[in-house]
């Protein structure tokens, strides 16, 4: 099984992850920010230098590859946990993943903007270090219409919705498991 988690940023994919790996015996977690933490070193000062990661053909590539060959190496649950807006980027991305021969499960995070801008103003993502938690504060918050946009127009119709406004991160992680049990069976 791989279990893709889409949604805004700041709504609690990682989360969810961490609580998915838990849950599911014998998964692992695939973050395709590691690949683009990479990308992007490697691409510093470069002429072709790009400011999203995703807009790499090649991170697109490796995700793929990456969480293939996690699922086949490990003969389990492959979780991955990553904002994808672009929807010719998810089709890249997801079609051969869904041709793996496993059940793969989109899942998508809601959440009002209200809610969402109160767990971003609220999120420390480095503890004793304001100004850099304000920085992924002030990005998640720039991205919000980003994610909007994308659910209005082609995101919701093709994944799970868990509508996470007024849910905690337990029963987050009890409406996924739901879903997939469901789904699997």
């Amino acid at each position: 099984m791989i279990v893709w988690i889409n949604g805004p940023f700041g709504a609690g994919k990682s989360t969810l992850a961490a609580g998915l790996n838990t849950a599911l015996l014998g998964s692992v977690i695939a973050d395709p920010e590691d690949i683009g933490t990479l990308l992007r070193q490697s691409m510093v000062g470069h002429h072709r230098q790009q400011r999203d990661y995703q807009d790499y053909p090649a991170w697109r590539h490796l995700t793929v590859r990456l969480v293939a060959e996690l699922h086949q190496l490990i003969a389990g649950p492959v979780i991955v946990p990553m904002t994808v807006l672009n929807p010719a980027y998810a089709r890249e991305l997801h079609a051969p993943l869904a041709q793996l021969g496993t059940n793969f499960h989109h899942l998508v995070l809601h959440a009002d903007r209200a809610p969402l801008t109160a767990r971003i103003d609220r999120s420390v993502e480095y503890p004793g270090d304001e100004e850099r938690s304000e920085a992924v504060r002030a990005h998640r918050r720039r991205r919000a219409p980003d994610y909007e946009h994308a659910a209005a127009a082609w995101l919701h119709a093709g994944a799970y919705v868990i509508d996470t406004s007024a849910l905690t991160p337990g029963q987050i992680l009890q409406a996924a498991l739901a879903h997939l049990f469901h789904a699997t069976t």
